[in-house]
């Protein structure tokens, strides 16, 4: 007779796991968020940063080096602690540091005390890369981890398009330095309602590991190696269309400023629904009973297809078609991207999948590292042309890479 009372309170609990997992997906996302904006702030009021401290561009430009070392550094690390204390300690000291940090950066006097800043806000960032596979990882099945870290994924691509007109208002209405201090002190918001919100599935303790990290049959897997190779290889395409290709816009292709602020939404809306539906399309696969490492490589596959599409830009087509095909690329590789990182998520076991991610997306900030240099001294040059033929071939040897790494090992 206690049949039906069980199947009800089972029902109720499984309820209450779906609430709990769409909810830390939505804090995720809001990480990401944040993420973007703490990170674009010093980029968006570098003028009135440089010239209150007095930083020439040389200056300036060794300060954003520092954030991107410390970026680079801080993956080999960021990952192994997730995996110590848990996605929920871990994502709480990353993200309250690099807050801190974002707000310290409204405190700074000299030029000094700016580039230590964003040195310890490239520490904390990438944190919330690492700690958020593991918490999809916990909470979601197979077939829905790709949508899920699509979903947060997305959020990075929010947070670059709302940045501009937000850090734009807070400064005029309020000045640069609490522009860094209020949207520093924004994390410490997120991270109450995180506190409070996230659980492990089981209602215990957030899943974490007291023994030791096996780093040598890490660094013997050659799926480390070639997915870490993978990402250097593949990511400096975003880097390039983030960074890059508006500039391609206005200095090859004579657009105004305005003209390219007006229209550089398309290629982030693009990046969301590649983030998105990339995991949406790995998803269906595994649904469709594809096994969940094969789904993420057939997906991957596709976007190595057609990212290559982009060298057509080459060629100074028009406006429109130019936009198009930018967009395209955007979608593609973020579908590649997303699908990269759910195949670790698959692959590795739940005590080490933070260490192993960190330990690959080490390659993509090491990559984007390299590339701009090599990006700098071709564009310099007028030679964008040879940048979107270079780029074009990226992808689809990255893919392969990626194939051969996890061949028989799925």
């Amino acid at each position: 007779m206690q049949a039906p009372a069980v199947a009800t309170n089972e029902a109720e609990a499984g309820v209450r796991a779906s609430k709990l997992r769409w909810a830390i997906l939505a804090m995720l996302f809001a990480a990401t968020v944040l993420n973007y904006v703490d990170r674009q702030t010093l980029s968006i009021l570098a003028s009135s940063v440089q010239q209150d401290l007095g930083i020439d561009d040389v200056g300036y430009a060794r300060i954003v080096q520092y954030f991107l070392i410390a970026y680079a550094i801080s993956y080999l690390f960021a990952g192994w602690v997730t995996d110590k204390l848990g996605a929920r300690v871990s994502l709480a000291l990353f993200l309250g540091w690099w807050s801190l940090a974002n707000m310290a950066t409204g405190w700074v006097r000299n030029a000094g005390q700016l580039g230590f800043a964003r040195l310890m806000l490239g520490v904390g960032e990438p944190g919330v890369y690492t700690a958020g596979p593991k918490a999809v990882a916990e909470h979601f099945p197979p077939a829905e981890r790709g949508f899920a870290l699509g979903v947060y994924t997305a959020g990075a691509m929010v947070g670059a398009t709302i940045a501009p007109p937000l850090i734009a208002w807070l400064a005029l209405s309020y000045g640069w330095r609490a522009a860094f201090v209020i949207t520093g002190a924004a994390g410490f918001v997120w991270l109450v309602v995180w506190l409070f919100v996230y659980r492990s599935p089981d209602g215990a303790q957030p899943a974490r590991t007291t023994e030791p990290i096996a780093w040598g049959s890490i660094l013997r897997d050659r799926r480390v190696w070639g997915l870490g190779a993978a990402r250097l290889i593949a990511d400096p395409v975003w880097y390039f269309y983030l960074f890059w290709f508006p500039k391609y816009l206005t200095d090859d292709r004579g657009m105004t400023l305005i003209q390219v602020a007006s229209l550089a939404w398309i290629v982030y809306l693009a990046a969301d629904l590649g983030s998105i539906g990339g995991g949406w399309f790995s998803g269906r696969l595994i649904r469709g009973g594809i096994a969940p490492p094969r789904s993420r490589l057939i997906a991957m596959g596709c976007a190595a297809l057609v990212a290559p599409l982009g060298m057509l830009i080459a060629l100074k087509l028009g406006t429109a078609p130019t936009l198009a095909l930018g967009a395209l690329v955007a979608f593609a590789h973020l579908v590649f991207q997303v699908n990269i990182g759910v195949l670790v998520v698959d692959l590795f076991p739940m005590r080490n999948v933070a260490t192993v991610f960190g330990l690959i997306a080490a390659g993509s900030a090491f990559g984007g590292f390299a590339s701009t240099y090599v990006v700098g001294q071709l564009a310099s040059t007028g030679a964008y042309s040879g940048i979107f033929l270079l780029m074009g071939m990226l992808h689809p040897a990255a893919w392969l890479i990626a194939w051969l790494s996890t061949r028989g090992k799925q």
